[in-house]
């Protein structure tokens, strides 16, 4: 019987690069040289955990699992397949493969390499699909969500952006949530202002130019009239409620406020409430972007104390004093607002958010804090109270 011998060229060359009668560790560099030069990072990953797991004496069969190292050998393990994804991740993004790269410093809580590489990208003028993967890894998987906002507004348009803004403000850190929101404030009053310029040049045809929205609208009621508008009042909308987001130093905050007026002269039923207490929509965020911003910030904080004073329940309260005490803290004044919010917020533990307990050891009022805590019938938080005194 004839008997054929099946070709590998891969292991040939495998083979070939290997000395006569090689040790395991020979073996195993071989493979991983090999491997690096054929870019299968992703075998590659699982080499270097096999060597290690050769060191340790341990089954090399699934080299990448913890299930069966032992507790003496767990923490050095671990330290290993950190380093390796490492190693691996930057080979990925080195050959410009971001979706796999991402993949390995995902995995390890290492995102920072990855966020240089996505702010060196280029925003082509047509995406294409390479691009549109890009996009993927910076906004939906996470890795520099700021920066796939910018992504999805310049190749996607303004209603998808905020859309993917509503959806996915919450997964933000306060840093990007501020970026994000500086970036649609300027998109929004930008293509407002070029709107209504162009309008008012049909009547008054020349204008200084980077006339401001504020300027534009003075004395100018005709823009309004038979409920007119000048740009997508659902994207107004929700831009201004991304920017309570912003600094009280981002230049955008004049901005937004320019907004929150334009807003406010528009017919009521292009004016779409919001949750409380926004419901009176662009007042309320003036109110609350101008005392951001140092302009009369004792009419934001009366505002929405009276706000508070005259919700009907006790969930509606809580809502807005916790919205208050923000404000308040933003601008400094959280110690004289503390004492008209305290029996609404004193239950408020997140231990990703806010801490009432917290807010007050910081504050230096732990009498505030052990108040709370006799009220409410808190051991633990009263122990803080005492503690921290």
């Amino acid at each position: 019987m004839n008997t054929t011998t099946a070709s590998s060229p891969r292991i040939d060359n495998l083979k070939q690069q290997l000395p006569e009668n090689p040790s395991r560790s020979n073996l195993l560099a071989v493979l991983q040289k090999t491997l690096a030069d054929e870019k299968d990072y992703h075998r590659l990953f699982d080499a270097k955990l096999m060597q290690v797991r050769d060191q340790m004496g341990l089954p090399l069969t699934q080299p990448t699992s913890l299930d069966n190292v032992p507790g003496e050998h767990e923490q050095s393990f671990r330290d290993a397949y950190v380093n390796a994804a490492r190693e691996v991740g930057t080979m990925f993004l080195e050959d410009g493969q971001l979706s796999d790269a991402w993949a390995y410093f995902r995995t390890i809580g290492e995102p920072e390499s990855i966020k240089a590489a996505i702010d060196t990208i280029p925003i082509p003028r047509e995406p294409d699909e390479a691009f549109d993967e890009i996009v993927n890894v910076a906004l939906y998987e996470g890795a520099h969500i700021a920066r796939g906002l910018e992504f999805l507004l310049k190749t996607h348009g303004t209603c998808n952006t905020v859309t993917a803004f509503s959806q996915l403000q919450q997964q933000m850190t306060l840093e990007e949530r501020q970026a994000a929101a500086a970036m649609m404030v300027r998109t929004i009053y930008d293509d407002l202002q070029a709107t209504i310029r162009r309008e008012v040049e049909t009547r008054m045809p020349v204008l200084s130019p980077n006339v401001s929205i504020a300027e534009l609208l003075t004395g100018r009621d005709w823009l309004f009239a038979e409920g007119n508008y000048h740009i997508d009042v659902s994207h107004l909308h929700s831009t201004i409620g991304f920017a309570r987001s912003l600094n009280a130093e981002d230049p955008e905050l004049k901005q937004a406020i320019e907004l929150c007026d334009y807003g406010a002269m528009l017919s009521p039923q292009l004016q779409y409430p919001g949750e409380l207490p926004f419901d009176e929509y662009y007042t309320a965020n003036r109110h609350f972007l101008a005392a951001l911003a140092g302009d009369d910030p004792d009419a934001g904080i009366a505002y929405f104390m009276q706000r508070l004073k005259d919700a009907p329940d006790k969930s509606d309260q809580q809502l807005i004093a916790f919205v208050l005490l923000d404000l308040a803290q933003r601008i400094g004044r959280s110690s004289e607002v503390l004492k008209d919010t305290a029996s609404f917020v004193s239950q408020m533990e997140d231990p990703n958010g806010f801490s009432f307990t917290k807010l007050c050891v910081e504050l230096g009022l732990t009498d505030r804090l052990e108040e709370a805590a006799v009220e409410n019938d808190d051991i633990l938080a009263f122990t803080i109270a005492r503690l921290s005194q």
